[in-house]
């Protein structure tokens, strides 16, 4: 495993691609999702500038089961036809199920596995430990490890140094409950691990070596996602933060908003891409469907930030 080319593969907008369904019977609709990530392709993004992330949280995958989880990766292997990274989400909470999903992304020709701490019971930092180890040993695929202090684990800065003896971790996608202790992260861990930052202080990752930044907007405006790229990659990080302001926070502020009545983050996504033309759908439960509710809102927020008319 070559830790630099992986770092190279991970570069850039790290997109967090929705899971389709069908209407009413609620079924993968892989089609629409091979449509969506050519889109993705077709628009620009591609290794150097960009990677894919399916069946992670936005892919809702506690609604998914083993076998679809591995649909879902082979169907984005199949429509990117290595044009760009593929990262799997792999969470789970039964070791049996990781270990599958970890072997299946490597032999499906996925970049890495995005791991997140068990959830409901919050692991320790020895559990955290041999959660990693497990993935490590079950294959020689590299890891990307999601951060997710929300669900009772907060990752710190001495367990980042335990994983640096874990060759397949090479990435850690970050996000931490404090400003401090994200800077910290960065700055004392950016030369080892692909830092993907998750905290959209993406100005302030890049400043301190962050490599990646997680990038909803870019499932319908990818090539804003590029253009973004390039200007923190050019450090004119004051249009950077402009940009973050015209499009990343509303996006939040709606998704925010939303949160309130039903959880998850598949209905923004799908709604947005339906305002381009693409397939969105429905999401599965326990998420509610409020896509008439918000719909006009999604539209105005895309006109009012210039990506549809």
């Amino acid at each position: 495993m070559n830790r630099d080319q992986i770092k190279h593969q991970l570069t850039g907008c790290f997109v967090p691609v929705p899971t389709l369904f069908h209407e009413k019977t609620l079924d993968l609709n892989l089609d629409g999702m091979q449509k969506h990530v050519r889109f993705l392709c077709d628009s620009g993004l591609k290794t150097g500038n960009a990677c894919i992330l399916v069946g992670g949280g936005a892919g809702e995958f506690p609604a998914l089961d083993t076998a679809e989880r591995i649909q879902i990766l082979d169907a984005v292997i199949e429509a990117v036809n290595g044009r760009l990274g593929v990262v799997f989400g792999v969470q789970s909470t039964n070791p049996r199920e990781m270990v599958t999903l970890v072997k299946a992304a490597a032999k499906s020709g996925a970049v890495a596995v995005q791991i997140g701490p068990p959830f409901y019971s919050a692991p320790t930092d020895d559990d955290m430990f041999d959660w990693m180890q497990a993935a490590a040993d079950a294959a020689d695929i590299a890891q990307v490890l999601y951060t997710t202090y929300w669900t009772g684990y907060s990752t710190t800065l001495e367990m980042f140094e335990r994983l640096t003896k874990i060759d397949q971790v090479v990435a850690i996608k970050w996000s931490a409950p404090d400003a401090f202790l994200f800077e910290q992260g960065l700055r004392h861990f950016a030369k080892h691990f692909l830092i993907v930052d998750n905290q959209c202080d993406f100005v302030k990752s890049h400043m301190y070596g962050g490599r990646s930044v997680n990038l909803h907007a870019c499932n319908y405006a990818p090539k804003w996602g590029q253009k973004f790229w390039e200007l923190l990659e050019s450090h004119q990080y004051f249009d950077a933060q402009k940009e973050v302001a015209r499009i990343v926070s509303p996006y939040y502020d709606l998704f925010f908003e939303m949160y309130k009545e039903t959880s998850g983050e598949g209905t923004l996504d799908k709604l947005c891409l339906e305002q381009i033309g693409l397939e969105g759908g429905p999401v599965r439960p326990p998420q509610r469907d409020i896509r008439e509710k918000y719909r006009p809102k999604v539209r105005e927020m895309l006109v009012k930030n210039g990506v549809i008319s």
